[in-house]
């Protein structure tokens, strides 16, 4: 996940907005007291830590459903793992299933609003904060966070709204209201619209202006200073472009621009871990004696799993239902099928490229551990800067590749510039069937939301409204409670789809689509 880490990003990137004039800086202060006194309490209340903790009881919430969800389904991240391969492959697609994307493509649009920013800079932060160890946390908080993902996005799929023009409406929403009415529960209907409040919310901020913020530092950074409507007008005009052909068409562009995001940048971190291959093995025993051991770092073991359960939690978005949006929208009949694909999507996200971006930065050495004086990284001329808050990320990362590749900041101004926008037209889909659960469906209705989407992505790249994205951060993390409060109650279903799927999968009566 990108939007979490806006400070460490911003801080690294030099996210001062001094091509801004000194009026739309003065509207900002004031959009921001007046948005920080009205919000500030809901935004202190949903990241507030434990009493004389610094773990915050949103991330227990998640990690806490993960575990219970992994132990309920029997470990079926890891039973169903190569299932879930040959779904991906489309080796039991049927396109005359009703839905709108294959099951690659609904992966893709997924993952895009996921694997960004968080794992270029949040890995940074956390192995800053937490050492070497924080990864260990990490990689298992994202192994347990596959079983939430399965849970949800069955779900999504099972309840899901199918109508006759060939178009779907899935997600929380949806699960929440049927679901909760399918077992005599009450209180669905409510679940269901504070999720979507939550969600719009959260959509036109975290998933869209900070998107659009960031891009416009990132590509400051290598040209210059200049405007930053001019950035805002060109992704809101290519964003605009692709969500208003539909889901389809955010499909067709996410399943090219994520494959290619995923393999430049874990292309180049494989390239120096193997450039780096005899310091491969003292890399996990860095990791492994870490995560016990704390190697001297600040808060010790416990430092090193609270910076590494953070980091899943934001990285994956398990839990938080957003993916189930997505996913719903699969050319399926048997619902549990998505949920097999999608617990994919955290061993990608966290698993893979959040290890990749650790192992580069402790194998290159732009990390030094004293534990005296705490934590510390290299910049890429050799100085020494110290990180105990965490608030180089960016620069970490950057650091780690530079030490290999002098010319990597335009590879990761690529990067972020390619998250960014596979992000803001993930969450445009999120946040339009929020909008229409709660409006209706209809092609004027959708229109008005994409265009007030639009709308804010030139916001969100001319301005810098800090409280007004954390109260959106505040709103996406929101959405986690309400829908893990729905899988607790919906999960014997889930349990039902699963067992009857993978008795008529034994006895052959599932069979690979010719």
């Amino acid at each position: 996940m990108k939007r979490t880490l806006k400070y460490a990003a911003m801080a690294a990137a030099g996210l001062a907005m001094t091509s801004a004039p000194a009026l739309a800086q003065t509207l900002d202060e004031k959009v921001n007291a007046k948005f920080s006194s009205a919000t500030g309490w809901f935004v202190n209340f949903i990241f507030s830590p434990f009493p004389g903790t610094s773990f915050p009881w949103i991330v227990a919430w998640l990690v806490v459903a993960a575990t219970i969800f992994t132990f309920y389904f029997m470990f079926i991240q890891f039973r169903a793992f190569p299932h879930s391969i040959s779904l991906v492959k489309g080796d039991y697609s049927d396109p005359n299933d009703a839905g709108e994307v294959s099951h690659f493509q609904a992966l893709a649009t997924a993952l895009s609003g996921t694997v960004g920013l968080g794992n270029i800079a949040g890995v940074a932060v956390a192995v800053g904060i937490g050492g070497p160890g924080a990864t260990f946390w990490m990689i298992l908080a994202g192994l347990m966070g596959m079983a939430s993902k399965f849970t949800e996005c069955t779900l999504g799929v099972k309840y899901r709204n199918e109508y006759e023009d060939g178009t779907v409406s899935g997600g929380p929403m949806y699960y929440l209201t049927k679901g909760f009415k399918e077992r005599g529960l009450p209180g669905g209907k409510f679940l269901a619209i504070l999720f979507s409040i939550f969600c719009i919310l959260g959509a036109l901020g975290g998933g869209n202006m900070f998107q659009a913020n960031q891009a416009h530092a990132q590509i400051t950074n290598v040209v210059g200073n200049y405007p930053g409507w001019i950035t805002g007008v060109v992704f809101a005009g290519i964003v605009f472009a692709v969500i208003v052909g539909g889901l389809q068409s955010i499909a067709k562009v996410t399943e090219k621009v994520v494959p290619f995001m995923g393999v430049l940048y874990v292309g180049a971190a494989l390239i120096i871990i193997l450039m780096n291959y005899d310091k491969i093995g003292w890399a996990f025993g860095q990791i492994f004696s870490g995560a016990f051991t704390g190697l001297g770092v600040a808060g010790g073991v416990v430092g090193a799993l609270i910076q590494g359960f953070k980091r899943a939690a934001f990285s994956n978005e398990a839990g938080v239902g957003s993916a189930a949006i997505a996913h719903s929208a699969v050319r399926t009949k048997e619902p549990i099928t998505e949920g097999f694909v999608s617990l994919l999507e955290p061993f990608i996200d966290t698993v893979v490229i959040c290890t990749m971006t650790a192992l580069v930065i402790i194998i290159t050495g732009q990390l030094v551990a004293d534990p005296n004086t705490g934590l510390y990284i290299l910049d890429e001329g050799g100085q020494t800067i110290q990180t105990i808050d965490g608030n180089k990320g960016v620069a970490l990362t950057s650091a780690a590749f530079s030490a290999s590749f002098g010319w990597f900041k335009y590879i990761l101004a690529i990067a972020v510039i390619l998250f960014a926008f596979s992000t803001m037209i993930s969450w445009s889909y999120y946040g339009l069937k929020a909008w229409t659960y709660l409006f209706g469906e209809g092609h004027t209705k959708e229109l008005v939301f994409k265009i007030i989407f639009c709308i804010f992505v030139i916001i969100g790249a001319a301005a810098s409204l800090g409280p007004v994205i954390d109260f959106s951060d505040a709103a996406i993390f929101a959405m986690a409670v309400v829908n893990i409060t729905g899988l607790y109650m919906l999960m014997p279903i889930v349990k039902r789809e699963l067992d009857s799927y993978l008795g008529r999968l034994k006895t052959g009566e599932i069979k690979k689509f010719q």
